[in-house]
Formats: C-alpha cells, structure tokens, sequence
C-alpha cells in the first residue's frame, strides 16, 4: 500500500505541542513556579448564563420521548441558521438562510473546504499564517505561493500584479498578527479574485473584536465578494465556545465556478462527510444572538479587550514596535533586543515565566516577532506585564 507522502512536508509536530512540552519540561524542572500562559489562542472567560441555560435545556429535551432529537440537518437546523442570519443583518450583511453551515468550529472548515477545489490550484497563503491554512494544504499536495507580510506593510499583504491564483486565504483580524484590513484594502482584494476568478477563503473567526465601525466584520460587506468568496466564522472566541464546538461557514449562492455552484457542493460534501453539531450545542449557539446573549458576550469580550488594552500600553513603555491589539486579541510584537523568535520565547519563560509564541512557528517572515494573547484575566495580564516591564524597559 501507499500512504500520503505529502506529510513528509510537514512539520514533525505541530506548532503548540512544541510550546506545550516545552513549558512542561520547564515546570518539571521548576516545580512552584507561577506560569502565566499568553501563548495559545484559548479563552478563560465562562459561558454566558444565558446560552448554559439554553443548553441544559437542549440536553433536557433529548431525555424526553416527546421532545429528543435524533440525527439533525447536516447544514445545522433552521432556528440557528435564523439567528446567524439575524446577527449578518445587524451589521449590513443580508445572507440567505441555505447559504449558512452550521460547523463545529472554522478549523474544521477551513481545512475540509478543500475537498471541493482540484489539488493542481495555487493558492495564495500569507506568511506570517495559521498553521491550518499551510499545513492542510501541504497534505493535499497544492502549490502554495506566499505573500509577504511583514513589518513595512503593517502585516497585511495586498495583491502583487502578475500573480495568478485560484485560492487567496485572508484572515482578519488576522491570526497571529492581529492587523485588521480596512475596507478599501479588502476592496482591491476582491477586485483581484474576481479578475483572476480565483475563490478568496475568508477567515472571520475574530470579528466580534472589530469595535471601530468603519472596518468591515464580514467580507461580504464588499461589494462583490458574494461572488468570489467564503467565509467561516466561530463562536470559539465571540462566546467563549472553544471546549463547546461550533462555528458556520457561509457559501453564497452567487458562487459559481465551471458551472458548478460552489454552495451546492459544499452541501453535497457535509450530507456525506458531516452528522452535524449536536442539538443541545446548537440550541446554546443560538441563545449567543439574542440580546440576553449577546449582552454577557460584550462583558466577556470587554476583559479581554481590557487586556489588550493593558499589554499595548506596557509594550509602548518599554519601547517594543508591536501591531494589533485594538480590535483584536493579539498583539504582534518585535522581539526585543535582536533575539529571534525561540530566544525570545525560551528568555521569557525562564525570567519572566511567562509563555508565548514565537512568530517563526508561523512562517519565515514571522522570525524575529513573537504573539502575545489577551485571552487572560485581568490580573494574570497585569502581572505578567509588570514582569516584562522589569526584563526589558529600555
């Protein structure tokens, strides 16, 4: 037999299992010592009262005959589809309900999506770049044709003339970087996809952290995007649903390519590949767009925000150059002091005892740069940036 010899291409373990044995072996030979974790992208904020309340409901209804819920729509079930739909309009967007899938996450998506494009595309990929994006492609074997994101351009590569393309991966607020395209920047990426016919892959996964009205949280608030992009979106930072599981992707039905609608197609694949979200879980995702919901989300959005708020102000003091923070959870910062990204990484835990991630973990261009995340509580943040305050104020 063969196997898939493309995953020889890939890295021996992934980016946060390195970082995870590495604080581990720390701690082991360290044993006391009060580590504060700013590295993986997870929440800490709990659930909104609201939406466990609505999943103890859910949960309530499957241990009853007359209300239990066996096998549910693939595409996930309308009540949900309704709210995501409501929650587009809220902002400006107006999708149809049979455009939206109801996922488990945009990971999962973001990866299966691939299934419905041949493996002889190029795909344009920035560099810095989640690892999913870069990795899922190497498995299939796809060229991949990396845009450079870097210090001059703010982290946010726009189209280069002549480059041909079928895939354009975007993410904004970006992961790892945290920079935010603006609309006239999306624009001009539109305009590229339709003049190349290529599919843009929109990753909207942090787009509840968009506080300034003037930075578009969809990519279909430009205008043409419905017919040259998807766009995936989860609940694991809006809500706090990182240990629940859901997100939606939306296909819109203007996507069409070689006569084949894109939106039927993906349809198609979750009927065979796909049992759907588990009712009590959709029913909880649901609670998350009515006003009740989304009132205990803000407060949770608010601590983090908060925090971003206070590692920006501290990175300020000491001098180090650093992108996002507003309007996202990640700050983009220079390592200090000419370390690359390990240095950096390994001199932090081990004087400050705090963790990161080292930005060469996401690409070439990431060298030299390292993430830090506000997903902590407000007085882990402020400690740890005391800590840092001490190691490195110039």
């Amino acid at each position: 037999m063969k196997l898939n010899e493309q995953y020889r291409t890939l890295e021996k373990s992934y980016l946060f299992s390195d970082i995870a044995h590495r604080v581990s072996e720390f701690q082991k030979a360290n044993p006391g010592v009060d580590v504060i974790r700013m590295g993986i992208g997870d929440v800490t904020r709990p659930l909104g009262e609201k939406i466990v309340g609505e999943m103890v409901a859910g949960t309530k209804e499957q241990g009853k005959a007359e209300s239990f819920h066996g096998y549910g729509p693939e595409q996930g079930y309308e009540f949900l589809r309704e709210a995501v739909r409501g929650y587009y309009r809220s902002y400006g967007v107006e999708l149809h309900p049979d455009e939206i899938f109801i996922s488990d996450g945009a990971k999962s998506d973001v990866g299966n999506i691939l299934d419905l494009f041949d493996r002889e595309n190029t795909v344009l990929i920035p560099d810095p770049v989640y690892p999913v994006y870069r990795d899922t492609n190497y498995m299939d074997g796809r060229r991949i044709v990396y845009l450079e994101a870097n210090k001059e351009n703010g982290f946010l590569p726009m189209p280069v003339s002549g480059q041909q393309a079928d895939l354009i991966y975007l993410c904004s607020p970006n992961n790892p970087t945290g920079a935010v395209y603006s609309r006239e920047q999306l624009t001009k990426w539109v305009e590229y996809a339709l003049e190349q016919d290529a599919v843009i892959l929109f990753d909207a996964a942090y787009e509840s952290f968009i506080c300034d009205e003037n930075l578009p949280r969809s990519i279909f608030e430009i205008e043409g995007a419905r017919r040259c992009a998807i766009e995936f979106c989860s609940l694991s930072k809006t809500a706090g649903f990182t240990g629940t599981r859901c997100g939606y992707t939306v296909v819109p039905d203007d996507l069409v390519r070689n006569g084949l609608s894109l939106r039927e197609m993906w349809l198609r694949r979750q009927t065979t590949k796909f049992n759907g979200v588990s009712y009590p879980v959709q029913k909880a995702a649901a609670a998350v767009f009515t006003p009740e919901g989304q009132a205990q989300c803000r407060e949770n959005l608010a601590v983090y925000r908060e925090n971003a708020q206070i590692m920006s102000q501290a990175l300020q003091e000491m001098g180090i150059w650093f992108v996002g923070g507003s309007n996202s959870p990640y700050l983009w910062l220079e390592c200090p002091n000419g370390m690359n990204s390990w240095e950096f990484f390994d001199d932090l835990l081990h004087r400050a005892h705090v963790v990161g991630t080292p930005g060469s973990g996401f690409g070439k261009n990431g060298e030299g740069f390292f993430r830090l995340t506000a997903f902590g509580t407000v007085e882990n943040t402020r400690e740890a940036m005391a800590r840092m305050r001490k190691l490195y104020c110039k």
